[in-house]
């Protein structure tokens, strides 16, 4: 539950100081660190293809970083830190990698539900965000109350990462790699465009490019090749 506040945290300090695209993008160096992760803590054995995958995942991320995105200059971009939103992603993704994988070793280690796992990291996470949100802006809070600023928007974006969380856990019980893949890429190419008509953002070719290699890694990724059959086994059959 520690590392999840934290990577939480980090994320929000990400999304602050990156273009949401950019952010969408860099966020999926996850499935890297999910991947040496489990190779070290779960033994796992990735096929050829797999490592390659993570290899143009990883080519494809360095395109968007030093792609020359030109973006109409506004005052919170002027405040923005390109490097520390990067700093704060990538350690983000190192977090994730770590936790996702040290999850999963619990939950097949143990006959707990995937449901109940959530509530218990749900009753841990909330006493450690409220005493670091205290600690961060409790003088704040004491002066206007914890739902000061509290919009429509705000209650939406509440409601849409909890009913996120709660399909992540149908996501591990009930789909497979693949479909994954296919939610990951449809929610790169939205954000892209969504950012193209909301903030004003402007892709330039290398951009494209960069996020067509993290597009197509993760579809790559996901791909399990069909195990050929022995000859002698349908001779006999």
């Amino acid at each position: 539950s520690f590392v999840y506040l934290i990577q939480n945290n980090l994320l929000y300090v990400a999304a602050s100081n990156l273009d949401v695209a950019t952010y969408q993008i860099t966020y999926q160096l996850k499935i890297l660190t999910t991947a040496m992760f489990a190779v070290t803590m779960l033994n796992k054995k990735l096929l050829g293809l797999q490592w390659m995958s993570l290899l143009i995942l990883v080519s494809g991320v360095a395109m968007v970083q030093l792609s020359d995105v030109k973006e109409q200059s506004s005052a919170s971009t002027e405040e923005q830190s390109k490097l520390i939103g990067f700093s704060a992603a990538l350690t983000a993704c190192c977090l994730s990698g770590f936790a996702g994988v040290y999850f999963e070793k619990i939950l097949k280690g143990s006959d707990i539900s995937v449901w109940m796992r959530n509530v218990q990291l749900a009753l841990l996470s909330v006493p450690l965000g409220f005493c670091t949100t205290m600690l961060k802006d409790g003088g704040a809070i004491s002066e206007k109350g914890f739902f000061h600023g509290y919009d429509s928007f705000v209650w939406f974006t509440v409601m849409q990462n909890a009913l996120g969380g709660l399909l992540v856990a149908v996501v591990v019980k009930y789909a497979d790699n693949i479909l994954k893949g296919f939610a990951c890429s449809l929610a790169i190419i939205i954000t892209c465009v969504a950012s193209i008509f909301i903030f004003d953002f402007s892709l330039s070719f290398q951009f494209a490019v960069g996020a067509a290699l993290v597009i197509s890694s993760i579809f790559l990724y996901g791909y399990q090749p069909k195990p050929k059959q022995n000859n002698k086994t349908m001779e006999r059959i």
